[in-house]
């Protein structure tokens, strides 16, 4: 492990120092011995991350780390596509080299058990490294099902996230409920009114004809035949009323 570390520090000195006395030629075309030296690059680099072993990734991609951010990166790239590749078969010799901006891009094609893929770097006029990138060649089923698979994650994303959000719009109703309910936490209850009481029945008296009773008028008409000193023949009674009970008792 540690080999491996060492050999692609090892590796990117090498080279960077070789293609220092070509980095400043004004030739529109790229000088042959830069293609070359680039294309050994580009090669030695495969065959270095081909040999890592799977435990002992880890291990040197830290290591890596605190070399080049370009090379870390190489080595997370490859974890994540060697499953996909198998053991490797052949690699070409030359790669396809190309002058950009900032540098150069050397590309080189290699033969995997599963698959085909380009394996490439970019280095600065000065020959580090500044990229490292693993493009695998998958077929148009393989592309159609993974473009399936992203937009079955990516639509249901967003139903979660509206379901969620139509979770939280439907509890705001509790919500206003609760801050009433603390408002009025302290609050005293207004007391309730009184049921008005109810009137005492009014009972009516009853006034009963009394002048049929014949016993009744013949004593009052003696009564008042006895007190008047007149005869009782004069006398005659058309009706009989009960007298209010406050007037006998203050009699």
């Amino acid at each position: 492990m540690k080999r491996v570390a060492l050999g692609l520090c090892m590796a990117a000195c090498l080279f960077s120092l070789s293609a220092c006395s070509k980095a400043d030629t004004a030739s529109s075309e790229i000088d042959v011995n830069i293609q070359a030296q680039l294309s050994q690059m580009a090669s030695g680099y495969l065959s270095s991350y081909v040999n890592i072993p799977d435990d002992q990734l880890d291990e040197v991609r830290s290591q890596t780390a605190k070399q080049s951010e370009a090379l870390d990166e190489g080595v997370d790239s490859w974890k994540n596509v060697k499953h996909d590749l198998g053991a490797m078969i052949s690699v070409e010799d030359t790669a396809e080299v190309e002058e950009i901006d900032s540098g150069y891009s050397a590309t080189v094609h290699a033969v995997f058990e599963k698959r085909e893929m380009d394996f490439g770097i970019t280095t600065d006029r000065e020959g580090a490294i500044t990229s490292v990138s693993f493009v695998p060649e998958y077929t148009l089923g393989e592309n159609m099902e993974q473009a399936a698979m992203n937009m079955v994650m990516g639509m249901g994303t967003v139903f979660i996230v509206l379901i969620f959000i139509s979770f939280l719009i439907g509890c705001f109703k509790y919500i206003n409920r609760f801050e009433e309910k603390m408002k009025n936490k302290g609050k005293k209850e207004d007391p309730e009114p009184l049921a008005a009481a109810e009137p005492a029945p009014v009972y009516q008296a009853v006034e009963e004809n009394l002048a049929d009773d014949l016993e009744l008028v013949a004593v009052i008409t003696a009564a008042i035949a006895a007190s008047t000193g007149t005869s009782p023949s004069g006398l005659v009674v058309r009706s009989i009323r009960r007298a209010p009970a406050g007037k006998w008792k203050k009699a």
